[in-house]
């Protein structure tokens, strides 16, 4: 499983920015900034984050309960701030006190973001998807780059038997919930507000430029949780097997007319008049391991997916700058086959399709 948002997207994945200012979206510049003073980067890169309409004094005296004379002189420098005023300012705004007192070279801090058996939260790991998709859309400039070793998280929605199945095998087998020990699958056991969740994330993605870095591997693991459950004992019958099977075959079919008109869209909608906003590249070079990157207008944030469900995520500035260098290079080494290349994506396409095939004809 991946996480959704390198908004570089595990498979499910992204961090929720904080209300006033959604600050994980904008841009770091802490390399260029003229100053060495550490309390003069901190408030410099508090003022890039603000909304134009938030005076930087005004921001500082609410968090600190300071008046604003008092929060003046500490912008201008003339009082040193304490520890614990520049822990409050950092954890308020989304720093890293670590990346401002340049403590160590190389070292990188990332926010982990994990779902275990002791709380259950798959509609809060819903929300925290859409949240972030919605911050995104709201950039004027904005981009997804995932490279996937599995069916990016993403394309797991359009249709209801394959949502439904996602929602059993991850509550039953990766969170281990009490109520789907001894169940069987049935479609009846997807919540109404889990399947519409499920169906808003893929349509605000739908919206977001983005490009994709697929393997024909890519489809191997959904193939192999369905085969895991089959043979677990875990379906009441080969029926709702087959169905299962259709959803994702359908799937394929639907990325494959994505790629075809090369933008995105949910099944059901017009592709003709959509602005072109979808890259697919068929990757022969190496596996991808479910990596997310997303570019705003402001900042590059990464997504990293280990665990299933889990992810770590980071906007250093030195860490996305690498990692976007090592996507381009991977996509120069890539074959892209949306808008163009037909024979290459019905190859590429003919693959996958056939691997879902076997398997239903082996029901």
């Amino acid at each position: 499983m991946q996480p959704v948002l390198m908004i570089c997207i595990k498979s499910s994945i992204f961090y929720k920015p904080v209300e006033t200012s959604c600050s994980f979206f904008k841009k770091s510049n802490l390399n260029h900034l003229p100053t060495t003073s550490s309390q003069d980067i901190l408030f410099q890169r508090i003022k890039e984050i603000l909304p134009q309409h938030i005076s930087l004094v005004d921001a500082i005296s609410e968090v600190l309960h300071v008046s604003s004379d008092s929060a003046y002189r500490r912008i201008r420098g003339e009082t040193p701030l304490v520890l614990e005023e520049a822990k409050t300012l950092c954890h308020h705004y989304n720093l890293s006190l670590d990346q401002l007192l340049e403590a160590k070279k190389g070292v990188i801090l990332f926010r982990d973001y994990r779902l275990n058996n002791h709380q259950y939260d798959y509609r809060q790991y819903l929300q925290g998807l859409n949240e972030q998709l919605e911050a995104v859309n709201n950039f004027m400039q904005k981009e997804i780059i995932y490279m996937s070793k599995d069916l990016p998280i993403f394309h797991n929605f359009y249709y209801r038997p394959l949502i439904a199945f996602r929602y059993y095998f991850w509550m039953k087998t990766h969170l281990m919930h009490p109520d789907f020990e001894k169940k069987q699958f049935h479609f009846d056991l997807l919540p109404t507000d889990i399947e519409q969740m499920s169906f808003d994330l893929t349509k605000k993605y739908s919206r977001i430029p983005s490009t994709e870095m697929w393997n024909t591997e890519s489809i191997n693991s959904t193939i192999s949780q369905i085969e895991f459950s089959k043979d677990s004992g875990h379906f009441q019958s080969s029926a709702d097997i087959k169905i299962i099977y259709e959803a994702l075959e359908e799937t394929i079919y639907h990325m494959q007319q994505q790629a075809e008109y090369g933008c995105k869209f949910t099944p059901g909608e017009d592709p003709q008049g959509r602005k072109s906003n979808f890259k697919f590249f068929f990757n022969r070079v190496v596996l991808g391991d479910n990596t997310i990157m997303v570019i705003t207008d402001f900042v590059k944030a990464a997504f990293i997916n280990y665990g299933h469900l889990n992810y770590i995520t980071t906007s250093d500035e030195s860490f996305c700058k690498e990692l976007y260098s090592d996507f381009e290079n991977l996509i120069r080494r890539s074959t892209q086959i949306s808008q163009s290349s037909e024979k290459q994506r019905n190859i590429f396409f003919n693959i996958i399709l056939s691997k879902i095939g076997d398997r239903k004809r082996n029901l």
